[in-house]
């Protein structure tokens, strides 16, 4: 089935290698000097150490480990509070690339670290239920289909978000604040307050993980409200400026135009035929 999926033209860039899950796994342990293949571990209770090069790390319950091909290492279970964990190995022409924003390259060891996630684990039980349908080429198409989501969704919405080298902080918090502020102004002293920090090391770090500043961000946040509430509303421009905290209509639809492509009137004609 792998030698299909590896020459099949829907699944040749991306697909399962070998899938598990291994509820509290006492004793489990595992060295590879040469790695054939990409994997990704998604620790959901317990703990367990991981050793690559001259790194040692803790995974612990929400944490994603990410070991890309040709990484040697050592992973094992703690003996007191051994993990459970969903496991994939992985393989495809283009699977590096579905990997690449996930790696810190920095670093030996990237770890992600996304928490109890309801939907990670949804995903990780629909792969491994494809075992159960007998060997059959489409159900494996499907599911290689659902492993370049699960890639893609945690690329979206947890890319290096955790890499034990100082960069984690909570980011769903300071998404939680803008959310909060988006009627109003927001200071980045404000934003880096929330997570213990300095604005400059906020910001820094912020960028580090999602590749924007956090004041682009909550202006994108501010202007994608812009559109939901052109969409929804008769109000006129004036009054959606006010209500997302710009008494300047004038300097709001610039910067509309600046971050969507077209001004708000535009938009509003676009949208309504």
């Amino acid at each position: 089935m792998v030698n299909s999926l590896a020459g099949h033209p829907l699944t040749r860039d991306c697909y399962p290698v070998a899938m598990g899950y291994y509820p509290n796994a006492f004793g489990h342990r595992m060295e590879r000097e040469q790695h054939q293949d990409h994997l990704l571990i998604y620790c959901t209770d317990g703990e367990g150490t991981v050793d690559a090069g001259d790194t040692t790390l803790t995974i612990q319950a929400g944490d994603i480990l990410v070991l890309p091909k040709g990484t040697a290492h050592q992973y094992q279970a703690r003996p007191n509070t051994p993990w459970s964990i969903y496991w994939i190995h992985f393989a495809g022409q283009l699977s590096h690339l579905f990997l690449e924003p996930l790696i810190n390259e920095e670093q030996t060891l990237t770890v992600l670290s996304p928490g109890a996630h309801t939907k990670i684990v949804s995903d990780f039980e629909t792969l491994l239920e494809v075992r159960q349908t007998g060997y059959n080429q489409r159900n494996f198409i499907h599911a290689s289909n659902l492993l370049k989501q699960l890639l893609s969704y945690l690329s979206a919405s947890h890319p290096k978000t955790k890499t034990r080298e100082g960069l984690h902080f909570d980011l769903d918090a300071v998404h939680a604040l803008m959310q909060e502020k988006l009627h109003g102004q927001l200071a980045l002293e404000e934003l880096a307050e929330k997570v213990n920090l300095s604005k400059y090391h906020f910001s820094s770090k912020y960028k580090a993980i999602t590749g924007q500043s956090p004041i682009q961000h909550f202006i994108h946040l501010k202007m994608e409200h812009a559109c939901f509430l052109l969409d929804i509303s008769g109000n006129n421009i004036k009054a959606i400026s006010r209500n997302l905290g710009y008494e300047d209509s004038y300097y709001f639809s610039r910067l509309f135009k600046k971050i969507i492509g077209v001004s708000p009137r535009q938009y509003r004609q676009l949208k309504r035929g």
